[in-house]
Parts: structure tokens; sequence; C-alpha cells
């Protein structure tokens, strides 16, 4: 029977809530570290809002107008259990006519202009404040989630439909065999911690094609710590981290012992 990002991510929280999977740096340096079951908290709460607040339907599009930040990875795992269609839109090219886009500060404008049915925006801060300024037309997501429940009833989702839409259409069956295919050829497992270094803008196309890194993450448990390749003392970060794999552009990683380059 073939599997589907959401399968995955429940496996993780059923096996183990309590241990993290996403640590998160801003180009601040602030740090904030998401367990399992906290990570699982807002997916279930954005399932929720999706679905109860806003007729969510299997097959809706959701175009991600976010950098790689925790709240992108909670919007792509939620759209998956819902059964909508991640879109990946880098700066400059908002899916246009999708069902929802969800926005940073700095591109609300861009996701209205592109015709979503709704809009939402999210200020990205680390811990999830709300907007400083919320345009006309457009939903306060860290508002709007807070409200909605702390768990979601799944419902079976075709994993042989249409997930993610990228340069081309990837199912769900597609994406889980992704996550296995790059955990196995990575020689990830729950044991690792991968550390993904990204500027902070950095689309979430940045995560491969397919999202490959999250997927990965997905299907073999290990952590995912989002830095800045910049930061002051990244060596001593990642050791802190106990970081023991990690991806970067060329050229912008240290060489740590012990810490493989995938």
């Amino acid at each position: 029977m073939s599997e589907t990002p959401a399968q995955l991510w429940r496996a993780l929280v059923s096996a183990d809530p309590a241990r993290p999977f996403v640590t998160s740096y801003d180009a601040s340096g602030a740090r904030v570290e998401l367990s399992r079951a906290t990570f699982d908290n807002w997916v279930s709460k954005t399932a929720n809002m999706l679905v109860d607040g806003f007729g969510a339907q299997p097959g809706d599009g959701a175009a991600l107008a976010l950098p790689v930040h925790w709240q992108s990875l909670v919007w792509a795992v939620s759209c998956w259990s819902v059964g909508a269609v991640v879109v990946p839109s880098p700066r400059g090219s908002v899916a246009r006519g999708t069902a929802f886009a969800v926005a940073g500060a700095d591109r609300l404008e861009e996701a209205v202009d592109a015709g979503a049915d709704e809009v939402f925006g999210t200020s990205l801060h680390p811990l999830g404040l709300p907007l400083k300024h919320v345009p006309e037309w457009v939903v306060d997501y860290s508002v709007e989630v807070r409200g909605h429940g702390d768990h979601f009833a799944a419902y079976p989702i075709d994993a042989a439909e249409p997930a993610l839409k990228g340069d081309s259409v990837h199912t769900g069956a597609e994406l889980a065999a992704v996550g296995r295919d790059r955990a196995a050829e990575w020689g990830l497992t729950g044991e690792d911690r991968l550390a993904v270094l990204l500027e902070p803008d950095a689309p979430l196309s940045a995560l491969g094609a397919s999202l490959d890194l999250l997927l990965a993450a997905l299907a073999s448990g290990a952590p995912l710590i989002l830095t800045p390749p910049e930061a002051d003392d990244l060596a001593g970060r990642l050791r802190m981290e106990k970081a023991t794999a990690l991806t970067a552009p060329e050229g912008e990683a240290p060489d740590l012992p012990g810490v493989r380059r995938l």
C-alpha cells in the first residue's frame, strides 16, 4: 500500500512525540526548538483551520510564498494532511488562482495579487507572534490558527493524487518514496541531526525540487536544524546542536569532525 507524507509524519509522532523535530535560527540568532508533539500541535491547528474555518478540500492548491522556516514546514505537512497540493512559490512567482496562499509580511501584496481565494499572512516571528499590520483581504495566520483544535482527525488521503506542484506534479506516493529514497541515499536515521544551512530568505525550493530534505526528515526521523550559513561561530552552533550531517550552498559550510556533508 502506498504511503503519503502525512502518514510518514503520523508514524514519527506516534513513535516518539517528545523527540525534537526542527530547531530554527533566524538572522538575529534567535533559536526555537519544536518537538514532534509541538510541531504536530501547529500542524493539527493549521489543518483544522483550513478544513473547519475555510472549507479546504483534497486537491485544493496552496501557494506557499514563504522561505525555509519552521512555519513553512508546518504549512507543508498541514496541506498534505488535508490533501491539499503544496505549490512552492519563490519571490516574484506566487502561483495564481490557488484556493489558498500564505506569505510573509513582505510578500502579502504579491500573494493578494495572485488571486487566491484566501490569503494568510504570517510575521514569521520565531515565536509565532501576530503581524504588526494586517492588510485588507488578509487573514493573520498566527491569530486565526490559535482558535482551532490541537488534534486533527486525519481522514484517508489518496496517495495517487497530486500533493506537490513545482516544475512537475508529484503525487503523495511519489513524495513519500522520495523521502525514503533520500534517507537511504544519505544514510539518515533517527540518530542523526541534519543541519540545513540556508539564507533566511531562501525559498522552499532550496529544500529540493520535491522538498527532498523535509521528506527525508519525515522518512528517517532525523531532526532538522535550520540556520543561516554566516552565523557567528557557526561551527560552535553545529557542535552545540550535535549535528551529524549538513547540507549547504557550495563553500558555505565548515569542516567539522564527525559531520558528513550531504
